[in-house]
């Protein structure tokens, strides 16, 4: 078993080699991106005061890229700049729970990401608690739960609001508006949504621009040599546990052949 293991690792290591060697140093975009994920993993670890440390990093580093003439934009920038506030006074308020300050950061830390990212963003990772906490706020609504419904709601709020500067930086204004309205509109009339058929078709409105806006970002917008890299890599992967089997059959198989020899003599 180590043997295996050990062969894995080698060949796995022999082909990332090369790639490695010819890795292009990162953007003062992508360190930011980094430095903003070291702080979501503080929080995880309950490190509080280190990923405040990791946050104050981030704003003299931001001030450098900004100062250096990054394009960023209007917007962006106060995205950025609102969303680090939000994660910064998070971390240091020791009166916020660990879910809300884990919420702040998150949104922050997928902030960057969204401007960092040229292909999938990390915020369409969000689609799967998303979409079924609305199904089953939509299911409660319908059967007429009040309680189900309120509860269902406000956590499909929670996690609409971490995603939501995001969406603001990678989605068309245009349809932000549309959805930002068919959300605020279903939170503020919910007797309305609860009773009536003809609110309940801002669920059915509302659950198809999501999925729409989280299909668009999730279809394969790879890079095609990322592509090749990871049939490569996963045809190494193959080939290398393919012959450690049947490597192992043949010691058995010969094993086997041995017993039978010496009980026959």
């Amino acid at each position: 078993m180590r043997a295996k293991y050990l062969i894995f690792i080698s060949v796995l290591l022999l082909f990332i080699a090369p790639f490695a060697a010819y890795a292009e140093p990162q953007s003062p975009v992508e360190e930011l991106d980094n430095i903003s994920d070291q702080a979501l993993q503080m929080v995880k670890l309950h490190r509080y005061d280190d990923a405040n440390r990791l946050l104050n990093h981030f704003s003299e580093e931001f001030l450098l890229v900004t100062g250096d003439g990054r394009p960023f934009t209007m917007d962006e920038l106060r995205i950025i700049t609102v969303a680090h506030d939000e994660a910064v006074e998070a971390v240091a308020n020791a009166d916020l729970g660990h879910a809300e300050r884990m919420n702040r950061v998150t949104k922050f830390r997928l902030v960057i990401d969204a401007i960092a990212s040229t292909h999938q963003p990390l915020w369409t990772e969000m689609e799967g608690p998303i979409m079924n906490v609305f199904n089953d706020m939509k299911t409660a609504a319908y059967e007429g739960d009040n309680d189900q419904f309120h509860s269902n709601l406000n956590s499909f709020l929670s996690l609409y609001n971490v995603i939501y500067p995001s969406l603001k930086i990678d989605i068309n204004p245009e349809r932000i508006q549309k959805v930002d309205a068919r959300v605020s509109f279903i939170d503020q009339y919910r007797p309305q949504v609860l009773q009536e058929a003809s609110s309940q078709e801002e669920l059915e409105g509302l659950e198809s621009d999501l999925q729409n806006i989280f299909d668009e970002m999730t279809e394969d917008e790879a890079d095609p040599s990322l592509w090749w890299v990871m049939i490569s890599t996963g045809s190494i992967i193959i080939l290398t546990l393919s012959y450690v089997g049947w490597r192992k059959y043949k010691g058995d198989h010969d094993k086997k052949k041995n017993v039978q020899k010496e009980h026959k003599n």
